[in-house]
């Protein structure tokens, strides 16, 4: 079985991930990073450039810097910060554009409160490894957007998406795949996420009050008490919408609730999102798990989608050694090392370096699909390698 220390996480982040994003993926001509390269390393400049793609990478080198003082880490964070301080921050009406094209003009000027979260996220990661006040001072200011603007005070929880100009759009979907939904876990999750991270460098009452109500909302709207899948999408009033299972999302909700309460600090949260955690991962472990180690991304409709994909893995496995953490059961222990050694084994591009993000049934890279878009991004598995490094070590 592949290694499963410290060492191993962190050789994968530094010797391969990082490396990979801060070379390969940087537009030298045009500024930034392109907007899509795919596993035969063909670019693709004429992608839009998605602000998901820049404040997650933003929060991968802040973060990388924080933890390990490399000053290349630093040029690459503010390197991605200009850029979204230039390009996709509208100077007019604030928050942050969906998509630019290489020229830095915006293709899709929505204002996606998934979007903004990330770019909070990322703002405040960088305010942390710094201390550059400015940023943070961003940061805050875009959370008091989002709130005043797409949080709902009839039934809590926050909308999906507003125009250039914060208004009330009619297609409000994250994706072509997405329901035209009201309120979605997936964005709700990342919100909660973001104000996690925030909370950290902004420990507000403010801020405090509105992450205690989100996190409640989430899960008491959110999580199935019946069956332990997160319900996906929603209506104003949180009906929900569609019988899809994301096993992905599953997981990494596990994990992130947990971390969300215990920054709150909040005692019989912490006590709910952790038995709640080990309940996920105990449903992931039997429906999503596959027996070469890999996990499942999705139930669509009663068919399994088959294919791999690398952040539900990446998730898997912190979310399994966190359920085993908690719980003490050595299941989960055993499965988060398997998908880490097959993780290794079929995720990990030897020869071009970074990941397959889509893999076939049989483990084999898929045709078409992206090692770098608007969605493929090193988030999720550097975010593996930092958490379970500093887990490992704990």
């Amino acid at each position: 079985m592949e290694s499963f220390t410290t060492s191993s996480f962190e050789q994968e982040l530094k010797g391969n991930i990082l490396p990979f994003w801060s070379t390969v993926t940087v537009d030298h001509e045009n500024g930034g990073f392109y907007g899509s390269i795919n596993n035969d390393m063909k670019i693709d400049n004429s992608a839009p450039r998605s602000a998901v793609l820049y404040s997650r990478i933003l929060w991968t080198y802040s973060r990388a810097f924080r933890l390990y003082h490399d000053e290349s880490y630093l040029i690459t964070a503010r390197y991605t910060l200009d850029y979204i301080l230039n390009n996709l921050i509208d100077p007019e009406f604030g928050g942050v554009f969906w998509s630019v094209d290489f020229h830095g003009k915006p293709v899709d000027d929505r204002k996606h409160t998934y979007a903004q979260a990330f770019t909070i996220y990322g703002l405040s990661e960088y305010y942390r490894a710094t201390g550059d006040r400015a940023i943070l001072e961003k940061a805050i200011e875009l959370y008091h957007l989002v709130q005043k603007n797409t949080f709902d005070p009839n039934f809590g929880g926050n909308i999906e998406c507003c125009s250039r100009s914060w208004q009330a759009e009619e297609d409000m979907r994250l994706s072509a795949k997405d329901l035209n939904c009201a309120k979605s876990m997936n964005t709700l999750l990342h919100l909660i996420e973001a104000h996690s991270n925030l909370m950290l460098a902004w420990n507000e009452p403010d801020l405090v009050k509105t992450q205690t109500a989100l996190l409640k909302a989430f899960l008491e709207h959110i999580v199935d008490p019946e069956t332990y899948h997160l319900k996906l999408f929603f209506t104003n009033d949180w009906q929900s919408m569609g019988k899809i299972v994301s096993y992905g999302h599953d997981i990494e909700a596990s994990w992130l609730m947990v971390e969300a309460a215990e920054i709150l600090k909040d005692e019989e949260l912490i006590a709910q999102t952790k038995d709640l955690a080990v309940r996920i991962a105990e449903v992931t472990y039997k429906e999503g798990r596959n027996t070469d180690g890999s996990f499942l991304y999705e139930l669509n409709s009663k068919e399994l989608v088959e294919d791999r994909h690398w952040w539900v893995n990446a998730e898997a496995v912190v979310g399994l050694f966190n359920a085993y953490s908690i719980s003490g059961k050595e299941d989960y222990l055993n499965a988060s090392k398997a998908c880490w050694q097959y993780i290794q084994q079929h995720f990990v591009d030897r020869q071009n370096g970074d990941w397959f993000k889509v893999l076939k049934k049989n483990g084999t890279p898929s045709n078409g699909t992206y090692k770098v878009g608007p969605w493929e991004c090193p988030y999720h598995h550097s975010r593996l390698c930092m958490e379970m490094a500093q887990r490992l070590t704990a």
